[in-house]
């Protein structure tokens, strides 16, 4: 990995790619593609734009804009002038959304009504080729605020140094090896990490990465094979839906090598849907948050092996496995996962109290440590086994579950296409939630084939369209909602 200060560059993992494959596609929108040198050149008339609006290094510029390859060439000109990248997902609340500019305090919004304005001054400084001078940016500025998607609370925004953003791009690069060949078909937005980085990791193996955001999921499997994808980020919601279209449709399939999982644990049954619809592609396991990105990885040629578990610590980082206490737990105890390592960010933005609970002092290194209130355990060999999120986990009838082995069992149903648990509270018991043509009670029935009794809940509520966030993950306040809602 690049330690040097222009390798910790967030615009650097660009003009790294141009300086070796200039002519190779890096970017692929519906509208078209921009080579990597034609990136960059873009890249350049965004910092020289910016300049003239008076942006100035670490100034905040948000976009609340749809991931094209604009907003690529907006976030390595940001970069460029040493500002700070705040991207938005479109889908954000207004509420969510005033909150977040009121927070991140920019000195400029571009929304879909301004970018019009802005992408015309950008075109005249690209086309006569204006240039400013180069701002001196250092790896400890920040790139980036990526605003956590606020399901649960107000977003918060997660700060993101060039130096951690550079380590854990050329640290996830180390483990899954993208090519120059590879086609990352990406359906995620920038204003979620996992997009954001699809993007570096894109520049870091000199790949194209092709923007499908907006693409219709009637057209996903055939814009998969037109454009050749070869890896493909997913989360369980969408490795369901591809692997529904793929057992309908007939013909070759996309020449996929990689899948990459975030946001919850894939199903067994999904994983051998999607091994079966494309033969010799590998389900990599992955788990990580944002103030870290990425903490664990199951190198993709062991991604048969250790079912359950999400693979090992990044090159040059370290899990540990805490108990209340703080105290070290040993191999196969379960407690708080805790991550450590230069890809650990140093905070949330002008929220201090947040901060000094996640983002703690190792006494003995004085390194920063990010305590995730995730559990989970580790094995003798290292790697991780993610038990659960905090509000994920309770008892019941003596029993310590957590709802996503539930959520698991579920999944594993003929039929059931999405799944989502909700812990009892004082005026409801166990429930869950299914997307599914089957009724209730056979739903009810299966689980109790495959869990303990304590485990098997007392109430499934069948809908026709499952609850997601905007990232794809179960919408927890609006299952509970709706398992509410039933029982009236």
């Amino acid at each position: 990995m690049n330690d040097s200060p222009g390798g910790s560059l967030v615009h650097s993992l660009l003009d790294e790619a141009v300086a070796e494959a200039a002519t190779s596609s890096a970017v692929r929108d519906r509208a078209g593609a921009w080579t990597y040198a034609e990136l960059a050149r873009w890249s350049r008339a965004v910092e020289a734009v910016l300049a003239r609006r008076g942006v100035r290094k670490g100034d905040r510029v948000v976009l609340h804009l749809p991931t094209s390859r604009e907003l690529v060439a907006l976030f390595f000109g940001t970069s460029r002038r040493g500002a700070v990248f705040v991207p938005i997902n479109p889908a954000m609340k207004k509420f969510q959304f005033d909150a977040v500019v009121d927070n991140a305090d920019p000195v400029l919004v571009v929304t879909p009504d301004e970018f019009g304005p802005l992408w015309n001054e950008v075109e005249r400084a690209a086309h006569t080729g204006e240039r400013v001078e180069e701002t001196e940016v250092h790896p400890d500025d920040i790139a980036v605020l990526v605003y956590t998607s606020g399901s649960t609370a107000t977003p918060k925004g997660v700060i993101g140094p060039h130096r951690q953003v550079t380590f854990a791009t050329r640290a996830i690069q180390a483990v899954l090896s993208y090519r120059g060949d590879d086609v990352v078909f990406c359906r995620f937005p920038m204003s979620w990490d996992y997009g954001l980085y699809k993007v570096l990791l894109s520049c870091a193996g000199r790949s194209e990465i092709v923007l499908a955001d907006a693409e219709s999921d009637l057209r996903l499997l055939s814009r998969m094979r037109e454009v050749g994808a070869t890896v493909v980020p997913i989360v369980p919601s969408l490795a369901t839906m591809i692997a529904t279209l793929a057992g309908r449709e007939s013909g070759p399939a996309a020449p996929v090598r990689l899948f990459t999982n975030t946001g919850a644990a894939l199903p067994g049954a999904t994983i051998a849907r999607l091994r079966a619809a494309f033969p010799g592609a590998r389900v990599v396991r992955q788990f990580g948050q944002t103030e870290c990105k990425r903490i664990t990885i199951m190198p993709p040629d062991e991604d048969t092996e250790r079912p359950g578990s999400s693979g090992l610590p990044l090159p040059g980082t370290s899990v540990h496995i805490v108990a209340a206490d703080g105290t070290e737990l040993p191999p196969g105890e379960i407690g708080e996962i805790v991550a450590a390592g230069p890809h650990v960010m140093p905070g949330y933005w002008r929220a201090p109290e947040l901060s000094a609970r996640a983002f703690r002092r190792d006494k003995a290194t004085g390194g920063l440590r990010l305590h995730t209130g995730d559990y989970g355990r580790l094995d003798a060999d290292g790697y991780l086994y993610f038990e659960g999120r905090r509000d994920d986990m309770f008892k019941r009838k003596g029993i310590r579950m957590s709802t996503l082995e539930i959520e698991a069992a579920a999944m594993d149903i003929l039929g059931v296409r999405a799944a989502g648990a909700i812990p009892p509270s004082e005026t409801r018991d166990l429930a869950i939630c299914v997307e599914s043509d089957l009724p209730p009670t056979t739903v009810l029935r299966e689980l109790a084939k495959r869990l303990e009794p304590q485990k098997v809940p007392s109430l499934c509520h069948v809908v026709d369209e499952f609850p997601l966030t905007a990232h794809g993950k179960n919408a927890t306040k609006e299952l509970a909602l709706l398992v509410e809602g039933a029982r009236k």
